[in-house]
């Protein structure tokens, strides 16, 4: 690609001012030339990245996934969701995933592997996901936070695609996973 055309491509920060800093995560005011030439200015909320945790229990006839309900003052409601959690200063994101994992459920899982990357919302949030499959579960006790007051199940993962199809789990990283989970798991059909 020609050095101009690259260049094209890429956005200019003129200026970022930190405008809020919170423990989780802080807001920044940038000005930009965005690809294309267009200066404006964005409002974007930072973080230091998250991990999402899909356990699946496996000695069932059926697979099953390890779900998470709790009230998530944002969306007014009691959600179902995923284990997840942010990274750490200085944490690597598979590192994170064990400790949320163990510190939200009590399972520690022998397999791991990271299956997506991705951004929840990009149009205003820079915080990374890390979505992780979690297998060779095994069961322990939790170690909450204090503010966590969490209910956990076992659902079968027919069952936890039915609640992604209804509308019962509403959260994106949730459904994310659980239809990522759900498309490996069909056998696939041979191209024509």
């Amino acid at each position: 690609m020609p050095e101009r055309s690259r260049r094209s491509q890429e956005a200019r920060v003129l200026t970022s001012q930190v405008v809020y800093r919170g423990p989780v995560f802080w807001v920044t005011t940038d000005y930009v030339i965005e690809p294309g030439g267009v200066r404006v200015r964005r409002d974007v909320v930072r973080h230091s990245g998250s991990v999402v945790i899909l356990a699946v229990d496996e000695h069932r006839s059926h697979p099953h996934v390890l779900l998470e309900r709790q009230y998530r003052h944002a969306a007014g409601s009691y959600l179902w969701e995923l284990p997840a959690g942010r990274i750490d200063k200085g944490e690597n994101a598979l590192a994170a995933a064990k400790r949320e994992l163990l510190e939200e459920t009590g399972y520690t899982a022998s397999r791991w592997k990271r299956i997506l990357k991705f951004y929840a919302s990009p149009g205003f949030v820079a915080e990374t996901m890390n979505l992780y499959l979690a297998r060779g579960l095994r069961a322990g006790t939790a170690q909450p936070e204090a503010d966590e007051m969490i209910q956990q199940r076992l659902v079968p993962l027919s069952t936890a695609v039915r609640w992604v199809m209804r509308g019962t789990i509403r959260d994106a990283k949730t459904i994310s996973g659980v239809l990522w989970l759900s498309h490996r798991r069909k056998p696939s059909k041979p191209h024509r």
